[in-house]
Protein backbone atom coordinates (compact mmCIF):
# COMPACT_ATOMS: atom_id res chain seq x y z
CA UNK A 1 0.00 0.00 0.00
CA UNK A 2 2.89 1.97 0.95
CA UNK A 3 4.51 1.36 -2.43
CA UNK A 4 1.39 2.29 -4.43
CA UNK A 5 0.79 5.58 -2.44
CA UNK A 6 4.66 6.49 -3.47
CA UNK A 7 4.14 5.70 -6.87
CA UNK A 8 1.14 7.84 -6.83
CA UNK A 9 3.43 10.88 -5.43
CA UNK A 10 5.87 10.44 -7.73
CA UNK A 11 3.51 10.92 -11.12
CA UNK A 12 2.29 13.70 -12.42
CA UNK A 13 -1.24 12.70 -12.76
CA UNK A 14 -1.66 11.54 -9.42
CA UNK A 15 -0.09 14.91 -8.04
CA UNK A 16 -2.47 16.43 -10.46
CA UNK A 17 -5.64 14.19 -9.15
CA UNK A 18 -4.71 15.01 -5.55
CA UNK A 19 -4.35 19.11 -6.23
CA UNK A 20 -7.52 18.83 -8.07
CA UNK A 21 -9.46 17.38 -5.12
CA UNK A 22 -7.61 19.91 -2.17
CA UNK A 23 -9.31 22.39 -4.73
CA UNK A 24 -12.38 21.57 -4.92
CA UNK A 25 -12.29 20.54 -1.32
CA UNK A 26 -11.14 24.14 -0.19
CA UNK A 27 -13.80 25.87 -2.64
CA UNK A 28 -16.98 23.67 -0.71
CA UNK A 29 -15.42 24.59 2.62
CA UNK A 30 -15.44 28.32 1.86
CA UNK A 31 -18.63 28.10 0.26
CA UNK A 32 -20.17 26.48 3.20
CA UNK A 33 -18.21 28.65 5.79
CA UNK A 34 -20.19 31.53 3.14
CA UNK A 35 -16.35 33.42 3.27
CA UNK A 36 -16.60 35.35 -0.16
CA UNK A 37 -15.41 34.22 -3.80
CA UNK A 38 -14.64 30.83 -2.27
CA UNK A 39 -13.80 29.04 -5.53
CA UNK A 40 -10.68 31.63 -5.62
CA UNK A 41 -9.47 32.22 -2.30
CA UNK A 42 -10.57 28.57 -1.15
CA UNK A 43 -8.64 26.52 -3.76
CA UNK A 44 -5.41 29.02 -2.83
CA UNK A 45 -5.56 28.59 1.01
CA UNK A 46 -6.26 24.63 1.42
CA UNK A 47 -3.90 23.83 -1.82
CA UNK A 48 -0.90 26.45 0.05
CA UNK A 49 -1.92 24.83 3.56
CA UNK A 50 -1.54 21.24 1.88
CA UNK A 51 1.68 21.97 0.01
CA UNK A 52 3.83 23.44 3.26
CA UNK A 53 2.10 20.57 5.72
CA UNK A 54 1.86 17.00 3.76
CA UNK A 55 5.37 16.78 2.02
CA UNK A 56 5.20 13.32 0.87
CA UNK A 57 3.13 14.47 -2.41
CA UNK A 58 3.44 17.75 -3.97
CA UNK A 59 0.65 19.80 -5.85
CA UNK A 60 1.05 20.22 -9.86
CA UNK A 61 -0.93 22.08 -11.46
CA UNK A 62 -0.17 22.76 -15.51
CA UNK A 63 0.14 26.56 -16.25
CA UNK A 64 -2.39 25.37 -19.52
CA UNK A 65 -5.22 25.34 -17.14
CA UNK A 66 -4.88 28.14 -15.18
CA UNK A 67 -4.18 29.66 -18.64
CA UNK A 68 -7.90 28.73 -19.86
CA UNK A 69 -9.16 29.86 -16.19
CA UNK A 70 -7.86 33.14 -16.99
CA UNK A 71 -9.29 32.92 -21.00
CA UNK A 72 -12.85 32.33 -19.31
CA UNK A 73 -12.44 35.26 -16.73
CA UNK A 74 -11.36 37.87 -19.35
CA UNK A 75 -14.45 36.07 -22.01
CA UNK A 76 -16.98 37.22 -18.65
CA UNK A 77 -15.47 40.31 -18.10
CA UNK A 78 -15.51 41.75 -21.46
CA UNK A 79 -19.18 40.08 -22.18
CA UNK A 80 -20.06 43.28 -19.35
CA UNK A 81 -18.98 45.72 -22.45
CA UNK A 82 -21.77 46.68 -24.63
CA UNK A 83 -23.57 50.02 -26.79
CA UNK A 84 -25.07 50.92 -23.72
CA UNK A 85 -22.04 50.86 -21.77
CA UNK A 86 -19.99 52.51 -24.44
CA UNK A 87 -22.15 55.89 -24.52
CA UNK A 88 -22.42 56.07 -20.67
CA UNK A 89 -18.41 55.83 -20.74
CA UNK A 90 -18.32 58.08 -24.02
CA UNK A 91 -20.42 60.98 -21.80
CA UNK A 92 -18.79 60.29 -18.87
CA UNK A 93 -15.26 60.17 -19.92
CA UNK A 94 -13.39 62.67 -18.76
CA UNK A 95 -15.32 62.14 -15.42
CA UNK A 96 -13.99 58.67 -15.32
CA UNK A 97 -10.21 59.55 -17.00
CA UNK A 98 -9.98 62.17 -13.72
CA UNK A 99 -11.69 60.21 -10.84
CA UNK A 100 -10.07 56.53 -11.88
CA UNK A 101 -6.26 58.71 -11.87
CA UNK A 102 -7.24 60.38 -9.04
CA UNK A 103 -8.10 56.71 -7.15
CA UNK A 104 -4.65 55.36 -8.92
CA UNK A 105 -2.59 58.27 -7.13
CA UNK A 106 -4.15 57.58 -3.79
CA UNK A 107 -3.06 53.82 -4.13
CA UNK A 108 0.44 55.20 -5.20
CA UNK A 109 1.01 57.47 -1.92
CA UNK A 110 -0.33 54.73 -0.36
CA UNK A 111 2.01 52.34 -1.39
CA UNK A 112 5.45 54.74 -1.22
CA UNK A 113 4.38 55.09 2.68
CA UNK A 114 3.62 51.95 3.79
CA UNK A 115 7.25 50.84 1.42
CA UNK A 116 9.18 52.98 3.66
CA UNK A 117 7.42 52.42 7.12
CA UNK A 118 7.67 48.45 6.39
CA UNK A 119 10.97 48.60 4.35
CA UNK A 120 9.07 46.44 1.65
CA UNK A 121 10.64 47.30 -2.20
CA UNK A 122 8.38 49.89 -3.72
CA UNK A 123 6.89 47.82 -6.87
CA UNK A 124 6.08 44.66 -5.06
CA UNK A 125 3.85 47.18 -2.30
CA UNK A 126 2.23 48.98 -5.22
CA UNK A 127 1.60 45.66 -6.89
CA UNK A 128 -0.31 44.96 -4.17
CA UNK A 129 -1.87 48.43 -3.67
CA UNK A 130 -3.24 48.78 -7.37
CA UNK A 131 -7.31 48.16 -7.27
CA UNK A 132 -7.08 45.97 -10.19
CA UNK A 133 -8.46 42.67 -8.46
CA UNK A 134 -6.91 39.59 -7.56
CA UNK A 135 -7.75 38.20 -10.82
CA UNK A 136 -6.01 40.76 -13.02
CA UNK A 137 -2.77 42.00 -10.43
CA UNK A 138 -1.37 38.26 -9.87
CA UNK A 139 -0.84 37.59 -13.12
CA UNK A 140 0.97 40.60 -13.46
CA UNK A 141 3.20 40.65 -10.58
CA UNK A 142 4.61 37.53 -11.70
CA UNK A 143 5.21 39.54 -15.49
CA UNK A 144 8.02 41.92 -13.24
CA UNK A 145 10.69 40.56 -12.24
CA UNK A 146 12.05 41.31 -8.33
CA UNK A 147 8.22 42.03 -7.35
CA UNK A 148 7.36 39.39 -4.32
CA UNK A 149 4.36 37.50 -5.21
CA UNK A 150 3.22 36.68 -1.87
CA UNK A 151 3.08 40.05 -0.62
CA UNK A 152 1.31 41.09 -3.27
CA UNK A 153 -1.09 38.48 -3.00
CA UNK A 154 -1.31 39.03 0.40
CA UNK A 155 -2.15 42.84 0.31
CA UNK A 156 -5.02 41.95 -2.64
CA UNK A 157 -6.73 39.40 -0.12
CA UNK A 158 -6.19 42.20 2.64
CA UNK A 159 -8.06 44.41 0.12
CA UNK A 160 -10.48 42.84 -1.41
CA UNK A 161 -11.62 40.94 2.12
CA UNK A 162 -11.77 44.47 3.83
CA UNK A 163 -13.73 46.11 0.75
CA UNK A 164 -16.60 43.11 0.51
CA UNK A 165 -16.88 43.13 4.20
CA UNK A 166 -16.60 47.53 4.80
CA UNK A 167 -18.41 48.64 1.52
CA UNK A 168 -21.97 46.76 2.36
CA UNK A 169 -21.93 47.91 6.20
CA UNK A 170 -20.99 51.56 4.97
CA UNK A 171 -23.70 51.60 2.40
CA UNK A 172 -26.71 50.31 4.50
CA UNK A 173 -25.80 52.91 7.51
CA UNK A 174 -26.78 56.02 8.13
CA UNK A 175 -23.83 57.57 6.64
CA UNK A 176 -25.52 56.48 2.96
CA UNK A 177 -29.12 56.57 4.16
CA UNK A 178 -29.62 53.40 2.08
CA UNK A 179 -32.59 50.84 3.34
CA UNK A 180 -32.22 47.17 2.70
CA UNK A 181 -34.89 47.23 0.46
CA UNK A 182 -34.74 43.80 -1.45
CA UNK A 183 -32.73 40.39 -1.83
CA UNK A 184 -29.49 39.68 -3.35
CA UNK A 185 -29.84 38.99 -6.85
CA UNK A 186 -27.99 38.15 -9.66
CA UNK A 187 -29.05 40.28 -12.41
CA UNK A 188 -25.96 41.76 -12.81
CA UNK A 189 -24.96 41.17 -16.73
CA UNK A 190 -22.20 38.15 -17.31
CA UNK A 191 -23.10 36.71 -14.01
CA UNK A 192 -24.41 33.39 -14.92
CA UNK A 193 -26.47 32.10 -17.75
CA UNK A 194 -27.90 28.30 -18.35
CA UNK A 195 -26.61 25.87 -20.72
CA UNK A 196 -28.66 25.95 -23.55
CA UNK A 197 -28.29 29.62 -24.35
CA UNK A 198 -24.61 29.31 -24.89
CA UNK A 199 -24.78 27.15 -28.31
CA UNK A 200 -23.76 27.94 -30.84
CA UNK A 201 -22.51 31.28 -30.03
CA UNK A 202 -19.94 29.64 -27.64
CA UNK A 203 -17.81 28.14 -30.33
CA UNK A 204 -17.19 31.17 -32.05
CA UNK A 205 -15.79 33.05 -28.81
CA UNK A 206 -13.95 29.83 -27.31
CA UNK A 207 -12.35 30.08 -30.96
CA UNK A 208 -11.37 33.85 -31.10
CA UNK A 209 -10.54 34.45 -27.43
CA UNK A 210 -7.95 31.43 -27.10
CA UNK A 211 -6.55 32.89 -30.62
CA UNK A 212 -6.42 36.45 -29.14
CA UNK A 213 -5.19 35.05 -26.06
CA UNK A 214 -2.28 32.75 -28.01
CA UNK A 215 -1.71 36.45 -30.17
CA UNK A 216 -1.51 38.25 -27.16
CA UNK A 217 1.48 36.04 -25.60
CA UNK A 218 3.60 35.95 -28.51
CA UNK A 219 3.20 39.63 -28.90
CA UNK A 220 4.09 39.46 -24.97
CA UNK A 221 0.74 41.92 -24.30
CA UNK A 222 0.60 42.39 -20.58
CA UNK A 223 -1.61 39.54 -18.70
CA UNK A 224 -2.33 38.01 -22.28
CA UNK A 225 -4.71 35.61 -21.26
CA UNK A 226 -6.97 37.52 -19.42
CA UNK A 227 -6.96 40.42 -21.94
CA UNK A 228 -6.43 39.09 -25.28
CA UNK A 229 -10.15 37.00 -24.64
CA UNK A 230 -11.39 40.60 -22.75
CA UNK A 231 -10.57 42.38 -26.23
CA UNK A 232 -12.13 39.83 -28.29
CA UNK A 233 -15.56 39.23 -26.55
CA UNK A 234 -15.56 43.20 -26.73
CA UNK A 235 -15.04 43.91 -29.94
CA UNK A 236 -17.51 40.16 -31.35
CA UNK A 237 -20.19 42.31 -28.72
CA UNK A 238 -19.69 45.40 -30.50
CA UNK A 239 -20.13 44.25 -34.12
CA UNK A 240 -23.54 43.00 -32.77
CA UNK A 241 -22.45 39.10 -32.50
CA UNK A 242 -23.56 38.96 -28.75
CA UNK A 243 -22.07 36.04 -26.68
CA UNK A 244 -24.02 34.40 -23.43
CA UNK A 245 -22.68 34.50 -19.63
CA UNK A 246 -21.42 31.75 -18.34
CA UNK A 247 -22.71 29.08 -16.08
CA UNK A 248 -21.74 29.78 -12.14
CA UNK A 249 -20.52 26.49 -12.33
CA UNK A 250 -18.19 27.35 -15.36
CA UNK A 251 -17.15 30.59 -13.68
CA UNK A 252 -16.83 28.91 -10.52
CA UNK A 253 -13.83 26.48 -12.03
CA UNK A 254 -12.27 29.01 -13.70
CA UNK A 255 -11.73 31.05 -10.58
CA UNK A 256 -10.56 27.60 -8.90
CA UNK A 257 -7.95 27.17 -11.65
CA UNK A 258 -6.25 30.53 -11.20
CA UNK A 259 -6.78 30.16 -7.09
CA UNK A 260 -4.99 26.75 -7.34
CA UNK A 261 -2.13 27.91 -9.45
CA UNK A 262 -1.99 31.23 -7.12
CA UNK A 263 -1.95 29.05 -4.12
CA UNK A 264 1.08 26.89 -5.29
CA UNK A 265 3.18 30.23 -6.05
CA UNK A 266 2.61 31.37 -2.80
CA UNK A 267 5.20 31.36 -0.04
CA UNK A 268 4.25 32.77 3.39
CA UNK A 269 7.62 31.22 5.26
CA UNK A 270 9.17 33.96 3.41
CA UNK A 271 6.87 37.10 4.53
CA UNK A 272 9.16 38.93 6.50
CA UNK A 273 7.93 41.01 9.58
CA UNK A 274 4.45 39.27 9.30
CA UNK A 275 2.72 41.48 12.04
CA UNK A 276 3.71 44.54 10.85
CA UNK A 277 2.46 43.89 7.04
CA UNK A 278 -0.88 43.03 8.40
CA UNK A 279 -1.31 45.79 10.08
CA UNK A 280 -0.01 48.36 7.29
CA UNK A 281 -2.14 46.06 5.13
CA UNK A 282 -5.07 47.00 7.28
CA UNK A 283 -4.36 50.64 7.62
CA UNK A 284 -4.11 51.14 3.79
CA UNK A 285 -6.79 48.90 3.44
CA UNK A 286 -9.05 51.66 5.26
CA UNK A 287 -7.12 54.99 3.79
CA UNK A 288 -7.84 53.57 0.08
CA UNK A 289 -11.68 52.93 1.33
CA UNK A 290 -11.73 56.53 2.93
CA UNK A 291 -10.23 58.16 -0.09
CA UNK A 292 -13.07 56.32 -2.92
CA UNK A 293 -15.71 58.18 -0.54
CA UNK A 294 -13.67 61.13 -0.90
CA UNK A 295 -13.56 61.09 -4.74
CA UNK A 296 -17.54 59.73 -4.29
CA UNK A 297 -18.59 62.77 -3.19
CA UNK A 298 -16.66 65.11 -5.89
CA UNK A 299 -18.65 62.84 -7.82
CA UNK A 300 -21.96 63.84 -6.73
CA UNK A 301 -20.97 67.10 -7.74
CA UNK A 302 -19.97 67.14 -11.20
CA UNK A 303 -23.06 64.64 -12.31
CA UNK A 304 -26.36 64.34 -10.89
CA UNK A 305 -26.04 60.77 -9.15
CA UNK A 306 -26.63 59.59 -5.36
CA UNK A 307 -24.15 59.01 -2.95
CA UNK A 308 -24.52 55.59 -2.67
CA UNK A 309 -24.03 55.17 -6.81
CA UNK A 310 -21.21 57.38 -6.66
CA UNK A 311 -19.74 55.21 -3.98
CA UNK A 312 -19.88 52.14 -5.55
CA UNK A 313 -18.91 52.84 -8.73
CA UNK A 314 -15.45 54.08 -7.09
CA UNK A 315 -15.54 51.23 -4.76
CA UNK A 316 -11.53 49.16 -5.19
CA UNK A 317 -13.81 46.25 -5.22
CA UNK A 318 -14.88 43.78 -7.96
CA UNK A 319 -17.45 44.82 -11.04
CA UNK A 320 -19.61 42.16 -9.54
CA UNK A 321 -19.27 42.38 -6.12
CA UNK A 322 -20.04 46.12 -6.34
CA UNK A 323 -22.50 45.49 -8.98
CA UNK A 324 -24.58 42.94 -7.01
CA UNK A 325 -24.33 45.39 -3.84
CA UNK A 326 -25.84 48.06 -6.23
CA UNK A 327 -28.96 46.34 -7.27
CA UNK A 328 -29.49 45.19 -3.80
CA UNK A 329 -28.74 49.09 -2.10
CA UNK A 330 -31.48 50.56 -5.29
CA UNK A 331 -28.39 52.55 -6.53
CA UNK A 332 -28.19 53.05 -10.64
CA UNK A 333 -27.00 49.83 -11.87
CA UNK A 334 -25.59 51.28 -15.43
CA UNK A 335 -23.26 53.90 -13.81
CA UNK A 336 -22.38 51.68 -11.26
CA UNK A 337 -21.00 48.98 -13.76
CA UNK A 338 -19.51 52.12 -16.39
CA UNK A 339 -16.96 53.45 -13.52
CA UNK A 340 -16.01 49.42 -12.22
CA UNK A 341 -15.24 48.45 -16.38
CA UNK A 342 -13.68 51.55 -17.28
CA UNK A 343 -11.38 50.91 -14.13
CA UNK A 344 -10.87 47.50 -15.06
CA UNK A 345 -9.71 48.60 -18.67
CA UNK A 346 -7.71 52.01 -17.83
CA UNK A 347 -5.88 49.11 -15.21
CA UNK A 348 -5.25 46.93 -17.73
CA UNK A 349 -4.18 48.85 -20.57
CA UNK A 350 -2.59 51.72 -19.37
CA UNK A 351 -0.89 50.34 -16.37
CA UNK A 352 1.30 47.46 -16.78
CA UNK A 353 3.36 49.25 -19.75
CA UNK A 354 3.26 51.68 -17.36
CA UNK A 355 4.54 49.85 -14.41
CA UNK A 356 7.13 48.04 -16.35
CA UNK A 357 8.37 51.22 -17.65
CA UNK A 358 8.89 52.53 -14.48
CA UNK A 359 9.69 49.36 -12.82
CA UNK A 360 12.84 49.06 -15.24
CA UNK A 361 14.04 52.06 -14.83
CA UNK A 362 14.14 52.03 -11.03
CA UNK A 363 15.95 48.56 -11.32
CA UNK A 364 18.59 49.98 -13.82
CA UNK A 365 19.29 52.67 -11.30
CA UNK A 366 19.32 50.46 -8.44
CA UNK A 367 21.86 48.32 -10.56
CA UNK A 368 24.05 51.31 -11.76
CA UNK A 369 23.95 52.30 -8.18
CA UNK A 370 25.11 48.87 -6.81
Amino acid sequence: MNLKYQQLAGQKWGRFLYTLIVGVLGALLFQLIHMPIPWLLGPMFLVLVGSKSIRSIQPYWPSAIRSSGMIIIGYTIGLSFTLETLHEIGRQLPTMILLTVLLLCCSFIIALIVSLVSGIPFPTVLMGSIPGGLTQMIPLAEEIKGVDLTVVTFLQVSRLMMIIFFVPVLVFSPLFGVQHHQQLASTIPGVSSGWQDLFPSILVFAVVCTLFAIIGNKVKLPTAYLLGPMIATILLNLSGYHGHALPTLIINFSQMFVGIYVGMLLKPEQLNKKLKIIVLAILSGIILISCSIGLSLLLTKLHDVTLVTAFLSLSPGGMDQMGIIAKEAGAELSVVICYQLFRTLFIFIAVPPLLKAVFKRVLRKTAVRH
